[in-house]
């Protein structure tokens, strides 16, 4: 047979004992049994309490004697160093009268003097069991700390944790709740674990039926589970939201596990930012009706009265022109030229009045207007732009036209001011209940950064006409270099928006 390389661990033990005999009794029978063993004897508390400072001990034996420290005396001592050592009595016949009080006052076995082979096997249990009890405190310590962990967290989290357990009939059960739901419904954590009806009860009905359809959905699709909802009462309504991930168990029984806070001040705050914005947004309309107003006036004005002004004084240039005597040829070159003058004055002239208000628009339609803002713009910059319009009858209500045909001005306008390109193209048509406007360019293209210049008022001002009309917008790089805009508009107010996916599948 193979001897073992490990060597025997080695057992600490303390004797308390009248002679050194009774050390001299054990050495031999752990000798015998291979286990090492360091054995140290004392005879008074004050001994057994410096050895205790020491070091690390394993048991005790206690050896009955005269003028020794009582058991008890001796428990006593141990349990006070905060050491955790099973002390085991070795009697013999004469002390069997005290094996029973000893017992009560501590020890943990009792072997007969007379057979000490006994000893090893009850040392190395009751060292085995302190050390499982040493583990089991620890373990204990360990979780009494997570759990004054989680009751401050929890405590002084703003709302209340919760575990919500719906059974396999349907029937819902709170397994936990914090503090917080004092302050966040009003009532005592030991109210809500005796009734999970209360929770649903703080809600009106057709909220309570909301949360309800939530769970539900929650628990069949094993989904997120985020629902709000505001309590009932006359007073000031709470708006509470919950949030946990379901769990699902054996029967069909399902948890929740998650946390209810009070959102009632980000709802008022939403509530406070749409009736701001919608107060910007009829700001705004008001405004641009306004300006829309002040356009037709100034465009009135240079039509009507600049424009006979114009007539009126190349019809006398002309007249002048024709007075004059023979050989005033450079007089006569000069009214010429006042004549073309006036001529691209007029032009200009009936431009901007058309620009300002395009009487084009209500006579023959948002196409025509298109096409003559179109040719307005190449003739004035040179840039050849392209107008297709895949039907004539497009004719949306009468604001939507206006702001289309604003806003393909608005566009044409940066891209002369911006995009250095030689070509644009511009699509008008419809699509499912939509007026679809696209307006491409083989320019030099738009980055990330220049659609967030907080000085991008064109841009801007485009998003907000398409915003007040429920339309949806979009701007980035087209496919082969330059810029795309894209935008839908519903033919027919009241209608939605069209949604993100589809607006992908037509960009790309």
């Amino acid at each position: 047979m193979v001897a073992s390389s490990t060597p025997p661990q080695l057992m600490h033990l303390l004797v308390i004992a009248t002679t050194d005999q009774a050390v001299e009794r054990l050495l031999p029978v752990f000798a015998q049994a291979d286990k090492a063993c360091d054995l140290k004897r004392f005879d008074t508390i004050a001994g057994l309490r410096n050895a205790l400072g020491e070091q690390q001990w394993d048991a005790v034996l206690y050896f009955p004697g005269h003028a020794l420290p009582s058991v008890q005396a001796a428990v006593s001592e141990i349990d006070a160093s905060g050491f955790d050592l099973p002390l085991i009595l070795v009697a013999g016949p004469d002390d069997e009268r005290s094996m029973q009080p000893a017992m009560k006052a501590g020890a943990r076995d009792v072997i007969d003097a007379d057979r000490l082979e006994r000893l090893i096997p009850a040392v190395e249990r009751e060292v085995r069991e302190a050390r499982h009890r040493a583990d089991h405190r620890a373990a204990l310590e360990m979780l009494n700390e997570s759990q004054a962990r989680f009751d401050a967290l929890a405590s002084n989290l703003p709302g209340m944790l919760f575990q919500l357990r719906r059974d396999a009939e349907g029937e819902y059960r709170f397994l936990f709740v914090s503090e917080g739901c004092q302050k966040l419904f009003g009532f005592k954590q030991q109210h809500l674990l005796a009734s999970a009806g209360r929770l649903f009860d703080a809600f009106d009905a057709e909220k309570r039926k909301s949360l309800e359809n939530a769970l539900r959905q929650s628990a069949a699709s094993g989904t997120l589970l985020n629902w709000e909802g505001h309590t009932k009462g006359r007073a000031r309504q709470k708006w509470i939201n919950l949030r946990s991930t379901p769990h699902r168990f054996e029967n069909n029984v399902v948890e929740w596990r998650g946390i209810a806070t009070n959102v009632t001040e980000s709802k008022e705050s939403e509530a406070e930012l749409r009736a701001s914005r919608q107060q910007l947004a009829e700001l705004s309309t008001h405004l641009e009706a306004v300006k829309e107003e002040e356009r037709e006036r100034i465009s009135r004005d240079i039509h009507d009265e600049l424009g006979s002004i114009l007539v009126f004084l190349k019809i006398e240039a002309a007249h002048l022109a024709s007075k004059l005597p023979e050989g005033a040829d450079r007089l006569r070159e000069k009214a010429h030229s006042i004549e073309h003058l006036l001529d691209q004055a007029m032009s200009t002239a009936s431009r901007v009045a058309r620009e300002l208000r395009p009487g084009i628009l209500k006579e023959f339609g948002l196409s025509a207007a298109i096409e003559c803002q179109a040719e307005d713009f190449s003739q004035r910059f040179g840039i050849p732009c392209r107008v297709q319009c895949d039907e004539d009858s497009i004719e949306p209500e009468p604001d939507t036209s206006l702001a289309l045909f604003r806003i393909a001005q608005e566009a044409l306008t940066n891209v002369a001011k911006h995009a250095h390109a030689s070509l644009v193209v511009m699509r008008l048509r419809r699509e499912r209940g939509n007026i679809v406007l696209e307006i491409r360019d083989n320019g030099r293209g738009i980055s990330e950064v220049d659609m967030q210049k907080p000085k991008s008022f064109g841009l801007r001002g485009i998003r907000e006409r398409v915003l007040s009309l429920s339309g949806d917008f979009s701007i980035g790089p087209a496919e082969h270099g330059g810029t795309h805009i894209l935008l839908r508009i519903p033919e027919c107010a009241g209608v939605e928006a069209p949604n993100e996916e589809e607006l992908q599948r037509d960009l790309f």
